[in-house]
This record gives structure tokens, C-alpha cells and sequence, in this order.
């Protein structure tokens, strides 16, 4: 049974290691997710993989049907959830290359689709999210990267904005004084649709870049592939060893 789920976002459409057993094309109340679940064995364990922009990356992230791809991880038999997710350094240590396990999030998107209980509700229903992040599964994101000899930023603040264009440099200063040491496109509402699920949802942060405004000239797409290309090889070490330590 498959019970730990990858998403991937911009830089990891695909697990490098993971045995593939099936690809499974689910369907929701919610619609289509962003792909096929493909599912698998990584380190010995089984595990289902989504591409969060699809499998051709393809979906900008206003556009992605998060309920959807929830809905599908869970109907998987996913009871964990780890978000690979790409960032721009807002926070002077949050240098492109950097690794973050964040631990508290501030959402700044909006007109997305952010709610299982819209409709036909029993009654008005309310989720605490005082803390946005299951615990458990970050320290176990974070003793992995120790057992891989990775070094990562232990903590740290995700804002989440609509996209698909970059943040200016004022929003990233009003950001930075809101108290968001990293800024990304695509955290909520996914995690907070993981934990209307009763989902436990992690995620590990790459910076491809530093936030606008916070480097010396404009962001350049070819440099933030390029870091992502290198930031990934080390997010599927820390997976697999979290997988590997999880057995």
C-alpha cells in the first residue's frame, strides 16, 4: 500500500531512482489532477509521484488544480506528503543552492480554489492551522539531511504569491518585514487542502534564486535552471534517505 507521496515542483518532474510499477490516471469531484499518479518503489518503499505543474511543466502555478491532486494522493493511500518545492532567497542565508524544511507560512495568493468544505456541509468547518506543517515528518526531513551529509536551513518562513510572474523588488521588501524568509508560487493552498485531508504535509525548499531585488541585477531563468539542476540531485538524497530511515 502506498502510504508517503511525492509532489514535485519545478526542477523535479520525476524521481530519478524510483522503480516504476504503474502510472494511474485518477479522477476527482474536484477534476483532473496535473498528471498521472505514477507509482513505485523508492528505497524499498512504496511511494506515489505527481508532478505539481505536470509532467511536461506545463501548469503555471495559479493554474494548478490543488484539490484535485490532493484528493488523488489521498484516494492513492498517502497518509504523508512531502512537497518539493523551488524558492527565491528572500533572507541573507537563503543563498541560491540553499535547502530549507520551513515551518511557518504566510498566504498572499489569491481566487484559487483553497477548500474542500464549500459546499453541502453538515456544518460550518473550521482546521486549526496554527502550526501549516506536520512536525513529525520535518524532523524526519531534516535528521535525513543530517544522515546525508546535507547541509539545509532548519526553519524558516514560506510566502506563498500567485505568480506566474516574479514578485517586484517592494513586494519582496514588504514581504521580508512581514517576517517571509523565502518566497514561492505554490504552497498554498496545498498545504492547507493537505491538512483539510488530514494529510501529513512536509516540504523541503530549494532556492533557485535570490529575491527580486535582493541579488544584483535582474533574475535570469538560466541561472535558476541551472541551480536547480544541482539542488535537486541533493532533495533526492535527503528523500531517500528520510524513505531509507522510515523502513
Amino acid at each position: 500500500m502506498t502510504e508517503l507521496a511525492i509532489i514535485g515542483g519545478t526542477g523535479l518532474t520525476r524521481l530519478m531512482n524510483l522503480d516504476i510499477e504503474r502510472r494511474e490516471v485518477m479522477h476527482t469531484p474536484f477534476g483532473e489532477p496535473s498528471g498521472a499518479l505514477t507509482f513505485g518503489e523508492l528505497c524499498g518503499r512504496n511511494v506515489a509521484f505527481l508532478p505539481r505543474h505536470g509532467y511536461g511543466h506545463t501548469i503555471p502555478p495559479h493554474m494548478v488544480n490543488y484539490r484535485a491532486n490532493l484528493w488523488a494522493l489521498r484516494e492513492a493511500g498517502a497518509g504523508q506528503l512531502i512537497s518539493v518545492c523551488a524558492v527565491g532567497g528572500i533572507r541573507a542565508d537563503f543563498q541560491p543552492g540553499a535547502i530549507a524544511i520551513p515551518d511557518q507560512m504566510i498566504d498572499y495568493t489569491w481566487s484559487r480554489d483553497h477548500t474542500l468544505f464549500e459546499k453541502d456541509l453538515p456544518e460550518v468547518t473550521h482546521i486549526d492551522f496554527t502550526e501549516p506543517y506536520c512536525q513529525a515528518l520535518r524532523e524526519q526531513l531534516i535528521a535525513a539531511a543530517g544522515r546525508a551529509g546535507i547541509e539545509i536551513i532548519r526553519d524558516g518562513t514560506y510566502g506563498a504569491t500567485q505568480g506566474p510572474r516574479l514578485e517586484t523588488a517592494a513586494e519582496i521588501d514588504r514581504m521580508e518585514r512581514d517576517g517571509c524568509h523565502m518566497v514561492g508560487m505554490t504552497g498554498m493552498p496545498e498545504a492547507s487542502l493537505a491538512r483539510e485531508l488530514g494529510l501529513c504535509y512536509a516540504a523541503c525548499a530549494v532556492s533557485a534564486n535570490l529575491a527580486a531585488g535582493r541579488g544584483a541585477g535582474p533574475i535570469s531563468m538560466e541561472a535558476i535552471e541551472a541551480t536547480l539542476f544541482t539542488g535537486m540531485d541533493k532533495v533526492g538524497a535527503i528523500l531517500e534517505q528520510a524513505i531509507s530511515d522510515s523502513d
